[in-house]
Order: structure tokens, then C-alpha cells, then sequence
């Protein structure tokens, strides 16, 4: 019997011995403040510049680099400016500019700035013709009769359904029928 009496003891001591452990832990559980970190916001990264090509009747044609957010007239002004045959009507000048893009400053034709006219193929240079499979909107909208909202749907277009391989291909685009696509025919390429 004194043996129970013993055992009987001891576990009465180690029962209350764990309940007083878990009452402490529990108590520095519930009154334990988490350390708090200071939140720290950072600004938001700065885009690098954006590598612009200005192509056509500008003062010094090249390759510009430009702080991001500029437009086409920021790209003109990067490039000395407009030549006196520049055809400022015929390029939209407030145009947000894409890194990559090329900005092609039109001519004016003999009989001087235009006045809703098309561009006649005898004056753009092959290689400042548009590429329809690569161009932004920005460079879409050079294209004469080509505004935002067509611009737009050509790229969606592409995006969709793949590149253009002939100027005829455009008429699958919503807004484009054969006026505009003879209109655009001879400005743009397809490689």
C-alpha cells in the first residue's frame, strides 16, 4: 500500500507540475506582444529611357534616347527639330512614344502641306516605310486615314490572328476596306 501511496503522490506532483508549466506558457502566450517591424514602402521603379529613331524630315535623323512618358514632339525637338519640308499636318505630334519606336517626320508633296491628302509612294523611301507587323500606334497613326482606334484594331488584329504577309490582308480588319487599304498600300511593308 505504501507503495500506491507513492506513486499516488508522485503523479499528483508531476499532474499539477505539467499544468503549471501549461498555464505559464499559455499566460506568455496571451500577454506576449509580437514584435513589430516598421513597414517600409518603396517608390515605385523608374522606367529607364526609351530609345526612339527619328526618320524623315527632321534636322538630324537618328537614334534618341528620351526619359519615359515623352511624346513625338519630344523626339522632334531631341532631333534638332523639323526641316522647312517637314508636314507637321500629317503627323500627330502628341503621341505617346514606346521604347523602340521609330518616328518618321513626312515631306511635304510639291504642292505644298497637305490638307487631308494622301502620301504619294514616289516620296517616301523604302526604308521609312512603315511595318505593319511590328509598328506601335504611334507609328500606325503616320499612316494616312490611320487614327488611334484603327491603329488599335491592327494591332488587336495581329495580336489575334498573326502577321500580314499582303497589303489585302488588312481588309480582315474591322474599319479598313479597300479605299483605305490602296490609300496605305505602297507606305507600308511586311518584314
Amino acid at each position: 500500500m505504501r507503495g500506491f501511496n507513492l506513486v499516488r503522490k508522485w503523479s499528483t506532483f508531476l499532474a499539477g507540475l505539467l499544468m503549471g508549466l501549461a498555464s505559464t506558457g499559455l499566460i506568455l502566450l496571451l500577454i506576449h506582444q509580437p514584435r513589430q517591424y516598421p513597414i517600409e514602402l518603396l517608390p515605385p521603379p523608374t522606367p529607364g529611357p526609351l530609345s526612339i529613331h527619328v526618320a524623315g524630315a527632321a534636322e538630324r535623323p537618328g537614334v534618341y534616347l528620351l526619359p519615359y512618358g515623352s511624346i513625338v514632339q519630344d523626339a522632334l525637338d531631341a532631333a534638332g527639330g523639323p526641316t522647312s519640308s517637314a508636314d507637321l499636318d500629317r503627323i500627330n505630334l502628341a503621341v505617346d512614344l514606346e521604347d523602340g519606336q521609330r518616328v518618321y517626320v513626312p515631306q511635304m508633296t510639291v504642292s505644298g502641306p497637305s490638307k487631308g491628302e494622301e502620301v504619294h509612294p514616289s516620296e517616301i523611301d523604302p526604308e521609312l516605310m512603315i511595318n505593319i507587323n511590328t509598328a506601335g500606334a504611334a507609328e500606325l497613326e503616320l499612316l494616312p486615314g490611320i487614327g488611334p482606334s484603327l491603329a488599335k484594331e491592327i494591332m488587336d488584329h495581329r495580336s489575334a490572328n498573326g502577321l500580314f504577309n499582303t497589303a489585302d490582308d488588312l481588309l480582315a480588319v474591322s474599319g479598313i476596306g479597300p479605299a483605305k487599304v490602296e490609300q496605305i498600300r505602297d507606305l507600308i511593308t511586311f518584314q
